[in-house]
């Protein structure tokens, strides 16, 4: 089944693909949360927990982002381990340092990271971006296209369709409800967003 998934095309339907992609977009999000959850215990001393995120879910969206970017751009060249983890250092690189100089440049010096500030930052460039973080979306990358896409298609071969359909794509629905809510129904309703919950509830969050 492994050799099939490096050697012959996927030949999933439109739907069904699009349902591969909703849950490439949860995992990678949930993924990403725990890592930094892990990360910011070690950044701190290990001596407390640190809520990462602004929503109510387990999830950061930057990860799903890069990890749809490595899906859609190194797929192809699955054959060549060292080509998707080339390709994968050098996309979420990029979208890590353009993401953070365009908060930094047009929100007023906002930060959701900053490398200055954190354990293991060789190869930092402006707090943006810096070796240890890319490496780690690298070896993601390995992860993404040999485990956690091969294990997609086998769910979304073995499931029924509607099955499979309705599973990822409600999970789909309620990350991207909680992601929308937060970054802008919240604003514009002058709601609670989920930060000011989990402060309020005792949760600690990482500062810049």
């Amino acid at each position: 089944m492994y050799k099939k998934y490096l050697n012959e095309k996927a030949n999933f339907d439109l739907l069904t693909h699009i349902g591969i992609i909703c849950l490439v977009v949860v995992i990678a999000g949930l993924f990403g949360w725990f890592y930094e959850y892990i990360f910011y215990f070690f950044n701190g001393g290990m001596k407390e927990f640190y809520w990462r995120g602004g929503n109510f879910l387990p999830w950061i969206n930057i990860y799903a982002y890069g990890a749809l970017g490595i899906y859609f751009l190194t797929f192809r060249y699955r054959k060549n381990p060292l080509k998707v983890f080339l390709l994968s250092f050098l996309i979420c690189g990029i979208l890590e340092f353009l993401s953070g100089y365009v908060m930094y440049t047009f929100f007023d010096g906002w930060r959701c990271w900053d490398y200055n500030k954190e354990i293991w930052n060789f190869g930092n460039i402006g707090g943006f971006v810096c070796l240890r973080s890319v490496t780690f979306f690298g070896l993601s990358g390995l992860l993404l296209i040999y485990l956690i896409v091969p294990l997609c298609y086998a769910l979304a071969r073995k499931l029924n369709k509607k099955v499979f359909l309705g599973i990822t794509f409600t999970l789909f629905a309620i990350v991207m409800f909680d992601e929308l809510y937060n970054l802008i129904f919240a604003r514009i309703l002058h709601t609670p967003r989920a930060s000011s919950v989990y402060k309020k509830l005792g949760f600690k969050f990482v500062k810049f």
